[in-house]
């Protein structure tokens, strides 16, 4: 006669129905989340808290408004592509190469106006660029 007693099976956690519902969980995330891309960002460019810069011996200032309109070296360009761009910048040199094109764009002017300035830049075979700031309000 056996008179101990039978020792209680020890429980197993199932891993299988956790899985199943986890990767249902995981498909129903995948499908309900939604990509939102952001076309603007909205942000304040950097002001300069550095000594006056030094004035440039050779260079051509190209400004850039907010509304997306050009002046070379203060006079206004009719046209606001990269063609009209590249004549006024280039009679402004008087064929030197070797002049620093300072932009100077307004805080409100959108990025692709400045990136048509240095496309401008880049056609003409210019490789130095300067960005025009202003002081800092704590200066």
């Amino acid at each position: 006669m056996n008179f101990q007693r039978p020792r209680p099976e020890e429980p197993e956690i199932n891993l299988i129905p956790l899985i199943d519902v986890l990767l249902v969980v995981l498909i129903f995330l995948m499908i309900t989340t939604t990509y939102s891309k952001y076309t603007e960002l909205k942000i304040q460019l950097p002001t300069a808290d550095a000594s006056p810069a030094q004035q440039l011996p050779h260079s051509v200032v190209v400004g850039v408004t907010a509304g997306g309109s050009y002046a070379v070296n203060g006079r206004l360009l009719r046209g606001r592509d990269v063609p009209a761009l590249v004549h006024a910048v280039g009679a402004a040199l008087h064929g030197r190469r070797d002049v620093t094109l300072v932009i100077s764009a307004d805080a409100q002017s959108t990025q692709q106006s400045v990136v048509n300035v240095m496309q401008a830049a880049r056609e003409l075979g210019l490789s130095r660029l300067t960005f025009a700031t202003q002081r800092g309000a704590g200066s």
